[in-house]
C-alpha cells in the first residue's frame, strides 16, 4: 500500500501561513479594550473574595496601562493622525474610569465591612487622583460617600 504524502504544496504552505497570520492579527486597541476588561472582572473576583490587595493590585494595573498609553499618545502626538490619538486618548479615558469606578466599588467595599478608615482612603483616592474634567462625576461621588461616611462613622476629634 502506498502511504499519502504529508508534505504540503508550496501554495497549500503558504495559503496556510496567511491565513495563521491573519488569525493572529488582532485590533491593538481592542487588545487594550480586553486587557482592561481582564483587570476589572479579576479586581471584582478578588473583592468578592476578600482578597483586597489583590483587587488593589488589579486596580493599579489599570492605572499603569492608563498612564502607559498616555505617555505614548504623549511621545507621538505629533507624529500620527489625529483620529489614532483621539482613538487613544478615548482607551486612557475608559482605562481611568475603570479604574475609577473600582476605587469607589472597594470604599464601598470597606463601608460595608464597617472598615470606615479604609473607605475614607479609597474615597480621598478618587478625590486625590482623577482630577480632570471627564472625571469630575467620580470625585463627586467619592466626596458624598466620604459626607456618609462621616454620618455613619464621626472621624474622633483631636483634643
Amino acid at each position: 500500500m502506498r502511504r499519502a504524502n504529508s508534505r504540503l504544496s508550496p501554495f497549500a504552505w503558504w495559503l496556510s501561513i496567511c491565513f495563521t497570520l491573519s488569525s493572529c492579527a488582532h485590533d491593538p486597541y481592542q487588545a487594550r479594550i480586553d486587557q482592561i476588561k481582564a483587570h476589572v472582572d479579576a479586581f471584582y473576583t478578588h473583592l468578592k473574595a476578600d482578597r483586597v490587595e489583590a483587587a488593589i493590585h488589579e486596580n493599579e494595573e489599570i492605572e499603569t496601562l492608563a498612564g502607559q498609553l498616555g505617555e505614548a499618545i504623549r511621545r507621538r502626538a505629533r507624529q500620527a493622525g489625529m483620529n489614532r490619538v483621539d482613538h487613544e486618548w478615548a482607551l486612557v479615558k475608559t482605562a481611568n474610569e475603570a479604574a475609577a469606578q473600582n476605587w469607589l466599588a472597594l470604599g464601598q467595599y470597606f463601608a460595608i465591612k464597617q472598615r470606615y478608615d479604609q473607605a475614607r482612603k479609597a474615597y480621598q483616592r478618587v478625590v486625590d487622583t482623577y482630577t480632570g474634567s471627564s472625571e469630575r462625576p467620580y470625585r463627586e461621588r467619592a466626596a458624598r460617600a466620604l459626607l456618609d461616611l462621616d454620618i455613619m462613622n464621626p472621624p474622633s476629634k483631636q483634643p
